[in-house]
């Protein structure tokens, strides 16, 4: 694990950790059963092959 080997100011650690962002998930469009449904990409071999049931 790393280590700092400095102490870091808390406004360069709040900066830093600023930097992340949540992404919403890139959603696809996915036939199922005859009606579309979008689902979110890395989700998609899930819901071919039937482990998860989209939302109605």
């Amino acid at each position: 694990m790393a280590v700092p080997k400095h102490k870091m100011s808390r406004s360069n650690t709040r900066h830093r950790r600023a930097q992340w962002r949540a992404r919403t998930p890139a959603l696809i469009p996915l036939t199922i059963n005859g009606s579309t449904h979008l689902v979110p990409q890395h989700l998609r071999k899930a819901y071919e092959r039937g482990l998860l049931r989209p939302q109605d």
